[in-house]
């Protein structure tokens, strides 16, 4: 087994109070192992999202803790907090959220300039992620000129460029078609064999579940199934 690289223990989330109140997770528990690739199944408003925003510390439990590595999250507030998220995931969403008219590749340093890294090293990282993904001939066009596949390989690259232990990906390719979906596919889980990332896919698409280690499967804001099977061909 894997050393685990995030743990949920009891986690909860309510909003709202008194009869308003809504409870999105209801004791969520498990751990995922550092190199996984993990699938959270579920239908819309089961609370897989819910999840997600809290394994990647965009929210925060009502109760429960979550661990990151050796790491109570619960110790992590303001700067540590933002530190920690933007050294230690990436990000690949549906919405390729792209700045239209700003080049390709200010839009994969984003991170790097939040990070406070300076110019050139942003430049030196950014072509090199762009390398990765086969896209450092376009460094220099607008986003807003690109294919939607090229631009979801954008935002991989820009996933890419803090070195992230973790990648999490939401619905990564539910606005491309069935062939540039595959080939983002293909990207998603090459960067977890070969490069040991962790990754974690909020997905409707069973295929795209089926060719994870794992699949976490929420209902109602409780894990219902939690099944490890061999990685499909």
């Amino acid at each position: 087994m894997s050393t685990s690289i995030i743990r949920a223990d009891d986690v909860h989330k309510s909003y709202g109070r008194g009869q308003t109140r809504f409870d999105a997770l209801k004791g969520v528990s498990f751990s995922i192992g550092e190199g996984e690739s993990i699938a959270i199944l579920g239908k819309s408003g089961s609370g897989k999202s819910t999840l997600m925003h809290i394994l990647a510390l965009l929210d925060a439990p009502t109760n429960g803790r979550l661990t990151l590595g050796e790491i109570d999250t619960r110790s992590l507030k303001g700067r540590r907090l933002n530190r920690t998220r933007n050294k230690t995931f990436g990000f690949v969403f549906q919405q390729f959220f792209l700045v239209p008219n700003a080049s390709v590749l200010d839009n994969v340093t984003l991170p790097l300039k939040i990070a406070g890294v300076g110019a050139p090293e942003r430049k030196r990282r950014g072509i090199a992620a762009l390398e990765q993904l086969e896209l450092a001939d376009k460094a220099k066009n607008k986003a807003v000129n690109l294919s939607g596949g090229q631009k979801q390989r954008v935002v991989i690259a820009r996933a890419l460029v803090n070195n992230p232990r973790i990648i999490f990906a939401d619905e990564p390719t539910g606005n491309l078609d069935s062939k540039t979906g595959a080939i983002v596919e293909d990207i998603l889980f090459g960067l977890n064999r070969e490069h040991g990332i962790t990754l974690i896919i909020v997905t409707h698409d069973e295929d795209l579940a089926a060719r994870c280690d794992r699949q976490l499967r929420i209902r109602d804001g409780e894990l219902v199934d939690d099944t490890a099977q061999g990685v499909a061909a």
